[in-house]
């Protein structure tokens, strides 16, 4: 019922003008750059979340945006943007799922909208299942009565002990001290439940859930619409490692393997899971030190030029939230609790 009221106000606010008023003011508030964070690319309304944006935003490529809204001075800022007033927005999609090649270059093309998608390399080298789908995969797929994992009995013909597992396997692998460890884990689980995980080597190609794969990749950076920066090499949260080393190297690593692949510098980064809790100090400096340009949070404000580069805000992108929602949130217009009116 809740969601009804916010879209019977958000239609309202679109038909009757407001929107429109509250986006000019918006636009009147200096500037800033939303970037919006998607993962996949099946949403029932992410095409037409894209429609309204092209209309109402100046959709860039993720480093043309940085590099013009982080110019030196704000008349050099003025004189890149003077061509196009509306406020600059990227799209942004993590991990690299196959459904951003299958749909998402599709939507990319025929509606003239680029994108950023922030890869995994260990991932589109192996083709594996990505870890945090593996709890419910695991647990939903076994056809065993009974399992022991870490010393905790389950019954799986139990609702409540099978929503327990999935809980303990995904706690499990979030709060890896190792890339190793993590690995270790997972194939236990997987012999334990006498369950295989599914990969692109195996897997249909229909499961688009499944990573990129290297040629996928470079058709989408060919098409012109699609640009690429780096997630770490095997997306740890990188607060849990216990080793700063294999914190460098997870993104030292993953940049060079990027660039050997693309032929090109990769200068932006984003931090897997992505609040400042799962970053860390020690995060953020090996960022810096890999050589990165900039590295994207989740930390959900907008960009002013005063944004530490290294932390960039973005907004949740929603790929099934209605679009009308969706523009009425990047206004402010759904009450003090909406995201764009949190201060900056």
């Amino acid at each position: 019922m809740r969601e009804r009221i916010r879209l019977f106000l958000a239609t309202c606010f679109y038909y009757s003008g407001v929107l429109k008023i509250a986006h000019w003011w918006t636009r009147r508030g200096g500037p800033r750059l939303i970037i919006l964070n998607y993962h996949r690319a099946v949403g029932k309304f992410l095409p037409e979340q894209m429609r309204y944006l092209r209309r109402h935003y100046r959709i860039m490529h993720l480093e043309d945006a940085l590099n013009e809204f982080f110019a030196p001075t704000q008349e050099q800022r003025a004189r890149k943007a003077a061509r196009d007033r509306r406020i600059p927005l990227v799209l942004t999609f993590d991990d690299g799922y196959l459904d951003n090649y299958t749909e998402g270059l599709r939507l990319a093309r025929e509606l003239e909208v680029p994108m950023t998608i922030f890869l995994v390399p260990g991932y589109v080298e192996s083709g594996k299942c990505f870890w945090w789908r593996a709890g419910e995969y695991l647990v939903n797929s076994s056809k065993i009565d009974k399992v022991i994992i870490n010393g905790q009995a389950y019954s799986l013909e139990q609702q409540k002990d099978r929503l327990a597992l999935i809980e303990a396997i995904s706690s499990h692998v979030w709060h890896a001290q190792s890339i190793a460890e993590r690995e270790q884990f997972l194939a236990d689980v997987q012999k334990a439940l006498n369950v295989t995980l599914p990969e692109r080597s195996t897997a249909a190609c229909s499961d688009t859930s499944l990573p990129l794969s290297w040629n996928e990749i470079r058709e989408m950076e060919q098409s012109g619409w699609v640009s690429f920066g780096a997630h770490t090499m095997h997306h740890p949260v990188l607060s849990c490692l216990n080793d700063v080393n294999e914190v460098r190297r997870e993104v030292t690593l993953c940049r060079q393997v990027l660039e050997e692949q693309l032929g090109h510098p990769i200068r932006t980064f984003a931090y897997p899971i992505g609040k400042l809790r799962h970053i860390g100090d020690e995060g953020v400096q090996a960022v810096r030190d890999a050589g990165y340009t900039w590295a994207l949070t989740t930390i959900e404000k907008i960009n002013a030029p005063q944004t530490d580069p290294y932390l960039l805000r973005r907004l949740p992108g929603d790929e099934d939230l209605h679009w009308l929602l969706m523009a009425a949130e990047l206004v402010g217009l759904l009450g003090i609790l909406s995201r764009l009116r949190k201060r900056r």
